[in-house]
């Protein structure tokens, strides 16, 4: 369960590295695409300074996920683990409910599962 476990946190800070990237460097063409569901088009180029804050922040998840497989101590590279994991299932929680629900299966889904697999390690 342990390198289900390194791989479903590994999964989830890579997606956040690509939602960096997205939000802070390419909101008007890829995340045009993504949200086009929750943004009119007109809007992406006005929040564009929005987006790229809220891409810094998933780097910051991402950063916390990573930094966990560096930790040498098993205890606390879970619990860092387990605090950035739970992060990211609340924000996709809550993008899910103020955005859209394909949030909670892209970005708060995969975190619970890597959540679940540290806890049965």
């Amino acid at each position: 369960m342990e390198v289900v476990a390194k791989i479903l946190i590994a999964i989830v800070a890579l997606e956040h590295l690509y939602i960096l990237w997205m939000e802070m460097f390419a909101w008007e063409t890829k995340g045009k695409e993504v949200f086009k569901a929750a943004l009119p088009a007109e809007m992406f180029k006005p929040t564009k300074g929005l987006a790229a804050n809220q891409g810094l922040y998933n780097g910051f998840l991402a950063a916390g996920l990573i930094w966990s497989f560096l930790i040498k101590d098993p205890q606390w590279q879970d619990n860092i683990a387990l605090f950035f994991l739970g992060c990211v299932a609340v924000a996709g929680i809550y993008g899910a409910v103020s955005a859209t629900k394909k949030i909670f299966f892209v970005q708060a889904l995969p975190a619970i599962l890597a959540i679940i697999a540290v806890l049965l390690k």
